[in-house]
């Protein structure tokens, strides 16, 4: 299955603050805040929602083509992800903006305060997937996720006119994204990908219901956090399933990224969508033990141990055929 991945490419500078944000939130007073955080470590990692996602399904045994847009800095993170198994001869590369760039602090609860740089992702704006699908006879599915506003809503059209079945992950950008881009970008797609906040962010961006929205997708998967992931399908009862359990929590970010890959990557070799969720329930609690978004390692020995500690040796029997392509077994792929 080819799978073309769109979105931000990004450097992730991640640092952590000791204390809690919200100890430092004066009640009263949130009209006028003007707050410091004293960071005790800074991590530059690589990132942006599309290169992460696609980092993972390579990790998976897939080969994922991203489309985006990066600066001339991307040489180095461009070597990395061809390493792992993406398709990156559908970039393009700017000559006067450098690469986006997410800024990132967080703290002892796990809360985050970020900031997130287009830089060159503005570019994306003018990049086709006509080109992508000719020069692979074709496309089997279209991941449109964060990105440049204007190519994200290209991107969907564009997707409709050729043929070409597509999933919607509009996620931080649905604070940017008009109402009409909103509603376009969620009718039609064969899955839509939000967290909680983000599912009532959609209701409201589109004026739609959960069932109107549900009538116009072929599946609505929301993360939960610790409570999991639930997914629906109109004129069904949603199915949820339990998150797999991690006992070191290392940095979440790039999680929800890690997730739709092993998702995807699991309903691409035919899976049933519990055994997806759990397949990307799996990946996510290896991301979040490291720091940075692809850091980790998807060997099939860790995600079968994930998978039989969180759900039960039938669940991880079920998965295992389909791992059979992810053959380097442990360690750190940074």
């Amino acid at each position: 299955m080819r799978i073309a991945v769109t979105g931000s490419i990004a450097t992730d500078h991640l640092m952590t603050f000791p204390g809690c944000f919200t100890d430092h939130l004066v009640p009263g007073e949130l009209s006028n805040v003007s707050l410091s955080f004293l960071a005790d470590a800074l991590e530059v990692r690589r990132g942006g929602a599309a290169a992460n996602i696609a980092y993972g399904l390579g990790q998976l045994g897939l080969s994922p083509v991203l489309v985006g847009a990066v600066g001339p800095d991307f040489a180095d993170y461009q070597v990395h992800l061809k390493e792992h198994g993406v398709d990156t001869d559908s970039v393009h590369v700017s000559h006067t903006a450098q690469t986006a760039r997410f800024v990132c602090t967080t703290d002892r609860a796990q809360n985050q305060i970020a900031t997130f740089y287009a830089g060159a992702m503005a570019e994306a704006r003018t990049l086709s997937l006509a080109p992508v699908a000719e020069r692979f006879g074709g496309l089997d599915l279209v991941l449109i996720s964060p990105n440049d506003p204007e190519a994200m809503v290209r991107h969907t059209e564009e997707s409709r006119r050729l043929g070409i079945p597509f999933a919607a992950d509009p996620s931080q950008q649905l604070a940017r994204l008009e109402p009409d881009a909103v509603r376009g970008l969620v009718d039609g797609a064969g899955r839509l990908f939000t967290n909680a906040y983000e599912a009532a962010l959609v209701r409201e961006r589109t004026g739609w219901t959960s069932g109107q929205n549900l009538d116009r997708v072929g599946s609505w998967v929301t993360t939960l956090g610790a409570d999991g992931v639930r997914i629906e399908r109109a004129g069904e009862p949603a199915v949820t399933v339990p998150a797999a359990p991690v006992r070191e929590i290392t940095d979440p970010t790039g999680v929800g990224d890690a997730f739709r890959a092993g998702f995807l990557a699991a309903t691409a070799r035919g899976l049933t969508r519990t055994a997806s969720i759990r397949l990307g329930c799996s990946v996510a609690a290896e991301v979040i033990r490291t720091v940075g978004s692809q850091s980790y390692d998807a060997a099939a020995d860790r995600l079968l141990a994930n998978l039989t500690a969180a759900y039960g040796t039938d669940a991880a029997e079920e998965i295992a055929p389909h791992l059979v392509a992810v053959t380097r077994e442990g360690g750190d792929s940074s």
